[in-house]
């Protein structure tokens, strides 16, 4: 079961509200839970992106150590540009896609 973080930015109450009845807060709108298994962190992403759908406003990302995916650092994420997570010469890299001009 590994750590879980989410970072949260410019959104409602109720999401400090629900992540922090699961979570620790650590600053605000940064939480943290040192053992989430898989499952729940799968129901707590369900709840925010089910909110985040008729809401639209902020930004979440959820991050977590997956050990089958590049540099071990699993990523989701909500209102930003969609992120990966890219392993390059050594080193862990966030692609995001280009913006139109």
């Amino acid at each position: 079961m590994p750590m879980a973080v989410v970072v949260t930015r410019d959104v409602e109450d109720r999401y400090r509200g629900f992540l922090g009845s699961v979570m620790l807060e650590l600053a605000p709108g940064v939480y943290a839970h040192p053992r989430m298994s898989m499952a729940v962190r799968g129901r707590v992403w369900a709840v925010l992106s089910d909110w985040y759908s008729s809401l639209r406003r902020g930004s979440i990302v959820m991050t977590w150590a997956e050990t089958s995916a590049d540099g071990g650092l699993g990523l989701t994420s909500l209102g930003e540009p969609p992120k990966d997570l890219v392993a390059h010469n050594a080193m862990l890299l966030v692609r995001r896609p280009l913006r139109s001009p």
